[in-house]
């Protein structure tokens, strides 16, 4: 039988071959924690090969993504459906194995990682999702959903800043599921750390509640085992591993420094290796009697076939939970809620009403909240101004952790990648918000969601100079355009109650990908629909106020400034223009609309035309041309009254309709 440390030799041997015949990746990572994988995945980790989506399987996160042949070579050798060709097509393009761990390239792949930090964010929603499942449907006697989460981070995630925003509140929330491994090696791309990075990372840890296991030496995998037996009886805490490791183990000549962190390792360095290591096969190659001691296609099957008996005993004492529980965990909503939210957004359209869409949008969460108990909520310290706390709202605690609402405190860009971990776990619908313009913070997170197309959803307030007093520091500008710009994005900036009930109904149906819901501050005016065009609002543009004739101009809004467009609209019919005003809630969504649909809305003779949005102009000429106007912000704003501010800017009616004039 091999012995632990062939076991992980065969990591270190896949990995340094990859890279090679790359000719680029990361060696040093996963030859320095091929010894805690070893332990963990063959004698911890419960999960099934398989069936690489059973619901009660260990979520694994490398956080450090760069040391992605750690990973791959975890999935081929325990039996995930990753064939060795894929391994050796490493960093290829259309292979499954990408530079960095890709979310659904490979099977097995929890999370993309890459960007550091954000993995150890990502495990820490996937853990906050197994204690919230867990404290909603675990009854007496059944544990139905009991599992661990598992993360390998490096320096770099703990020298990144989003690691204390997520860490802390890991801590505060008792994620006792959580099991973390930190790789302290002590070199960075730029060389040792000591230069830049002499944190006391275990008391920073303590300091956050967790629990801290120092001194494991990362290669002995017997002080692994005890770690881990240590970390997993203490269900109160999340728990870091402080294992000391050696970059690049194995590795003579360039074992211990920066030059094996990020490059190959070379053909003598490789041959030097095998040597040290005792490895003596060929490239590529990986025995049998290896290959059969890391399978866990029949442990894992077996698993798997326990909790399938475990949940039929549940099922038959609490069939209603179970049902709710399978619905829940498929991503799918409840039959009815379509109709619900139609209903809901037709009795809007009859009770008009002047508000702030943030509260327009606090009505939609009342109203679909209560049919939907897979919403997960939250705010970065902002529930007051941007209304997510919705009448059933309840806070998740460290003793109580069956609520629907997390306080994520001042934590953006946390915030929004723990929202990316709970969506990725299963069984909520997680949104959480800030300002728009504190978008910023989180950027990094919104844009790894859209590449992973997952269907989080990002709540945007104070959406433009709207929000008035607070000044140019608060009131977003540029943020709208970057978002628009982001693939597989939609972003919604609703004009009233019911586009934003519109707004949320859509992105909660969208499966394929993030939205943003982006309100105001201040309140506006209902606008007046026909039956028709209530269904055209989730097209993301439509006519709002037409005209009997071909149009002489078509006015373009969105948000709060769509008042705005009808009422000069106004003004220019009363002069004698055929005016079309289009609301376009949502441009990401209407640019997917058949060309037909768009040449009935945009017609293509039509070419004067005129946008108005409070905030950067840029994204508007490709529906305006370049003989078209844009009324909105070249600069940043002020401190002023909202109001004040419109017309310092020149965001009027008046300056719509003499743009509309001069066109």
């Amino acid at each position: 039988m091999p012995t632990r440390r062939e076991l992980a030799n065969a990591i270190r041997a896949l990995s340094m071959d990859a890279v090679q015949q790359a000719n680029s990746g990361h060696p040093g990572a996963p030859m320095g924690m091929a010894d805690i994988a070893q332990v963990l995945w063959c004698d911890y980790m419960s999960h099934n090969p398989v069936n690489p989506e059973w619901a009660n399987r260990d979520r694994f996160v490398l956080s450090n993504g760069h040391g992605s042949m750690l990973l791959y070579s975890l999935l081929h050798l325990t039996g995930y459906d990753l064939a060795l060709e894929e391994l050796k097509n490493f960093r290829q393009l259309h292979s499954k194995t990408p530079g960095h761990p890709e979310y659904g390239y490979a099977p097995g792949i929890e999370t993309t990682t890459g960007p550091l930090g954000q993995g150890i964010s990502n495990a820490v929603g996937m853990a906050i999702a197994e204690k919230v499942l867990a404290a909603q449907f675990n009854r007496q006697g059944h544990d139905i959903i009991d599992h661990y989460t598992y993360a390998f981070m490096g320096d770099g995630c703990l020298m990144e800043g989003i690691s204390h925003e997520s860490c802390s509140l890991a801590g505060t929330l008792g994620l006792g599921k959580l099991i973390a491994f930190w790789d302290d090696n002590g070199i960075s791309i730029d060389g040792e750390v000591e230069g830049w990075f002499t944190d006391d990372t275990p008391k920073r840890f303590e300091s956050y509640g967790w629990q801290v296991i120092r001194h494991v030496d990362g290669h002995d995998p017997e002080q692994i085992r005890n770690a881990i037996d240590e970390a997993r009886a203490n269900t109160s805490q999340p728990t870091l591993i402080c294992t000391k490791t050696i970059i690049g183990f194995g590795a003579p000549n360039k074992q211990g420094t920066e030059s094996c962190h990020g490059a190959p390792l070379g053909d003598d360095e490789i041959k030097a290796a095998r040597e040290e290591l005792g490895w003596t096969y060929g490239k590529f190659e990986v025995p049998q009697d290896v290959y059969a001691e890391w399978s866990a296609k029949e442990k894992g099957q077996h698993a798997e076939q326990n909790w399938n008996e475990a949940f039929s005993a549940y099922e038959k004492e609490h069939p209603a939970l179970a049902k709710e529980l399978s619905r829940r965990l498929s991503g799918e909503l409840p039959v009815d809620f379509a109709e619900k939210a139609d209903e809901f957004i037709a009795k809007l359209q009859s009770n008009p009403e002047k508000v702030a869409t943030r509260k327009a949008s606090q009505n939609a969460l009342n109203a679909y909240g209560p049919i939907l108990p897979e919403l997960l909520g939250g705010s970065a310290d902002l529930a007051g101004s941007n209304l997510t706390i919705w009448s059933d709202s309840k806070g998740v605690t460290a003793e109580d952790a069956s609520g629907n609402y997390v306080y994520y405190g001042v934590r953006e860009f946390g915030m929004s990648a723990i929202m990316n971990g709970i969506m990725l776990h299963g069984g909520f619908r997680p949104y959480g918000a800030t300002f728009l313009m504190f978008m910023e913070y989180a950027r990094n997170a919104v844009r790894m969601a859209a590449l992973m197309r997952i269907p989080v959803l990002f709540v945007y307030t104070h959406d433009s100079i709207g929000l008035g007093e607070d000044g140019p520091t608060h009131q977003a500008v540029e943020q709208l355009v970057a978002l628009r710009s982001t693939p597989n994005l939609d972003n919604w900036r609703p004009c009233d109650q019911v586009e934003s009930a519109v707004a949320w109904k859509a992105s909660l149906e969208r499966k394929d990908g993030p939205s943003t819901l982006i309100f105001t501050r201040q309140g506006v005016p209902q606008q007046e629909r026909t039956t028709a065009q209530l269904k055209l609002i989730e097209r993301g543009g439509y006519i709002l106020k037409d005209c009997s004739a071909t149009p002489d101009i078509i006015l373009l809004a969105t948000g709060s400034e769509v008042s705005l467009a009808v009422e000069a609209a106004e003004t220019l019919s009363a002069k004698g223009k055929n005016v079309r005003v289009v609301s376009m809630p949502s441009t990401d969504v209407f640019d997917r609309q058949d060309a037909e649909y768009k040449e009935s809305v945009l017609p293509l003779a039509v070419t004067k035309r005129v946008a108005v949005e409070a905030l950067a102009k840029d994204s508007w000429y490709k529906y305006v041309g370049l003989q078209g106007a844009v009324i909105g912000m070249d600069t940043f704003g002020e401190s002023a009254p909202a109001g004040d501010l419109f017309k310092h800017f020149n965001i009027t009616a008046d300056a719509v309709v003499a743009a509309a004039l001069d066109l």
